[in-house]
């Protein structure tokens, strides 16, 4: 802990007691998470402040993707991240932090799925500002691009939602949160061909959701 700075007129013994431990970094947005993470994991705050906002939607939307309940998902995403900083002293040096955030993130998820039974839910609103898309469409911002972007990512997430859960939850981590293989094998703990061939099948399932609309371009490394 930080000790409080020496009120004006401290004696000289008190100053000579020891030197004055430095401030903490003022850190900012182009912090990586690794350097969050260990300054967090030494005390402190806001490293671990930065990095709570920096994940905060991020963990919302995955349970979201998984529970389509906006409700449980806010629950879910509180509940991972509390854990994610109670433990973060269990992070491997070396070992990245979104896909470990990611993969505490799921298992809560599908923890409360199953205390519920896989309760189902009306599909979210095309409406909803909090409801992820995944960008199939042009970028340009004219008014015709832009309401056809918001009707394909309408069609998408509903689409998502006929979608058997592991084809799901791959899909999402890699075309929405844009995960590396390796990344997606490391939160569902499976082997990255596992991962390959999963994504090539929900990448085909959801085009025939769609009624063959290309989704999901071209694979990445």
């Amino acid at each position: 802990m930080i000790p409080p700075a020496l009120p004006t007129g401290a004696a000289p013994e008190a100053a000579a007691a020891g030197p004055a431990r430095p401030a903490p970094p003022a850190w900012d947005e182009s912090a990586g998470d690794a350097e969050l993470a260990l300054a967090a994991r030494r005390g402190d705050r806001r490293a671990a402040d930065l990095l709570a906002r920096r994940y905060r939607r991020p963990a919302y939307l995955l349970a979201l993707q998984i529970l389509r309940d906006r409700d449980d998902a806010l629950d879910v995403a509180h509940d991972a991240l509390l854990r994610f900083f109670a433990h973060l002293d269990r992070l491997e040096a070396g070992r990245e932090v979104r896909p470990w955030l990611y993969a505490i993130v799921r298992n809560r998820a599908r923890d409360l799925m199953r205390r519920r039974r896989v309760r189902k839910h009306d599909p979210i609103e095309a409406a909803d500002p909090d409801r992820p898309g995944i960008v199939l469409v042009d970028e340009t911002p004219g008014p015709e691009a832009l309401a056809a972007r918001r009707e394909l990512q309408a069609r998408i997430w509903s689409a998502l939602g006929t979608l058997g859960e592991a084809h799901r939850e791959v899909l999402v981590l890699r075309e929405y949160h844009d995960l590396a293989y390796e990344e997606i094998a490391r939160v569902l703990r499976v082997p990255v061909g596992t991962v390959m061939s999963r994504l090539h099948r929900a990448r085909k399932a959801l085009r025939e959701a769609l009624g063959g609309e290309a989704a999901g371009g071209g694979t990445r490394a």
